[in-house]
């Protein structure tokens, strides 16, 4: 069932349960699309995750591919930590470590719709449409204070919250974006319908 407008108010009102760390101990691929729908607070701003795109070791399109480094070591660690990078050295980018450690493998946080904390979104990103927002993983970051500061943090714990969705929404999937490797594998993710992605698919 796809998630209409009353389902995503409710979730905005009454989101679910609290995710606990063991969520991101499982492959990369059933984390991912399992985020479609979750609430992701940070110090209370945030909303419904819209889209999503994974990141195994495998991948020759993740940080992790070539080994660890100073930057991406956390994604070495054990699941549901924070792994925040600089992209292009403008946008903080903010990714959920998943699969046991040494696995390296994460999920790419790439939209949400805004349901907590408008006004300091909206001061922080200095535009006033609520699509614009969030509709991307540097303008997400941005809208939900997200820096450098974040990165190897919890995901259980403050500043973070996240909750479980209510109910199943319908999922669609498709290439990742912005890549220039492993481009055809089809491990974008986000929410059939919705008016808060960073693309269409």
């Amino acid at each position: 069932m796809a998630q209409n407008p009353k389902s995503a108010d409710a979730a905005a009102i009454n989101p679910g349960k609290p995710l606990k760390r063991s969520f991101f101990g499982r492959s990369v691929h059933e984390v991912a699309p399992d985020l479609i729908g979750a609430t992701l607070l940070v110090d209370g701003v945030g909303g419904i995750i819209t889209e999503v795109e994974a990141y195994h070791h495998t991948d020759p399109a993740a940080h992790s591919f070539n080994g660890p480094t100073p930057r991406n070591l956390v994604m070495f660690g054990p699941p549901g930590f924070a792994y925040v990078y600089r992209s292009y050295g403008i946008h903080w980018c903010v990714n959920f470590v998943c699969e046991a450690a040494g696995s390296a493998s994460a999920v790419l946080i790439r939209a949400l719709q805004p349901t907590h904390g408008l006004p300091a979104m909206r001061r922080r990103r200095g535009v006033p449409e609520e699509r614009a927002l969030c509709s991307g993983p540097g303008k997400l970051c941005q809208a939900l204070g997200i820096t450098i500061m974040h990165n190897e943090l919890p995901l259980n714990r403050p500043p973070f919250a996240l909750h479980a969705r209510r109910e199943k929404p319908e999922i669609v999937a498709g290439v990742r974006i912005g890549i220039t490797k492993a481009v055809d594998l089809p491990w974008r993710y986000g929410l059939k319908g919705s008016k808060f992605l960073s693309k269409p698919f």
